[in-house]
This record gives C-alpha cells, sequence and structure tokens, in this order.
C-alpha cells in the first residue's frame, strides 16, 4: 500500500454489523452521539455532556439509510417526527439497551482519513448539501396496456 492510498475507516462497517447483531437478538440498538461534531442533525434538547443516545431500533425508526459517511432515519420525540442526520465521524459507539453489549470507537479514527476529492466526510451527505439538479432526459418505465 503507497503512502498516498487512505484505508477505509473500519466504523461503519461495525456499525452495521453490530445493529444487526443486536436486532437479530430482539434487543434494542443504541447509537451515541457526539452531539457537537459537524453535520449532525438531532434534536438538541435531548442533548446531556454534548452527547445524544439514540434508540435506532427499526420499530423506533423510519427509513433508516446507513452508509459509509453517514447514518439518516426519521424519529419522534415528544410525538413530532424529526429527520436525524449523524455523520459516522460523529458516532462514538453502538450497544445493546438491555445489556450494555456493542462497541466504543476510537475518536481519533478519522483524523487521517482523506476520502476520494479530499472532501471531507460529514459533508457528503450533509443534510443541508444543495439537492443535485434534475435531470430532463431521465429514463424511466411505461406502463402498456
Amino acid at each position: 500500500m503507497s503512502e498516498t492510498t487512505s484505508i477505509t475507516p473500519t466504523r461503519p462497517y461495525m456499525v452495521r454489523a453490530l445493529y444487526q447483531w443486536i436486532e437479530d437478538n430482539d434487543l434494542t440498538p443504541y447509537l451515541m452521539v457526539d452531539a457537537t461534531a459537524e453535520n449532525v442533525q438531532i434534536p438538541t434538547e435531548h442533548v446531556q455532556d454534548g452527547r445524544i443516545v439514540l434508540n435506532i431500533a427499526s420499530r423506533a425508526t423510519g427509513n433508516m439509510s446507513m452508509e459509509n459517511d453517514y447514518i439518516h432515519f426519521s424519529a419522534r420525540f415528544g410525538g413530532v417526527s424529526q429527520d436525524i442526520w449523524v455523520p459516522l465521524t460523529a458516532v462514538l459507539g453502538i450497544y445493546a439497551k438491555e445489556n450494555s453489549q456493542g462497541m466504543f470507537f476510537d475518536p481519533n479514527e478519522y483524523d487521517n482519513y482523506q476520502p476520494e476529492g479530499d472532501s471531507p466526510v460529514a459533508a457528503k451527505k450533509s443534510p443541508t448539501a444543495a439537492p443535485k439538479p434534475k435531470r430532463d432526459n431521465k429514463a424511466g418505465l411505461k406502463v402498456l396496456k
């Protein structure tokens, strides 16, 4: 491996694997997030000591998407549905509510990592990023009768 090649962080893969393991065992996956990190979109009224713990069980969330650079889902807080965006760089740990089994991550894991194109990891899918322009000539399906 050359010095210019940057190996991808393990955090997104471990989060997905532990999430699946926790759900497969009928436990409740909790995600601990650094609420002070850039591009975190969470309900700030639930932040304590700069952190928030989110219940990310499939029964508590909607439209969950776990990518290599972010986690996105919708959830209800105080009866109000909110979109949640968590860059993987802000994930401190994932564990089961019932037995605390899980994993906490090295806070320095992303310090020397630069994805291709030298763009910040968290900004790739930022909730505030401008939407991509729509193509006029996009392919589609047509219902034939």
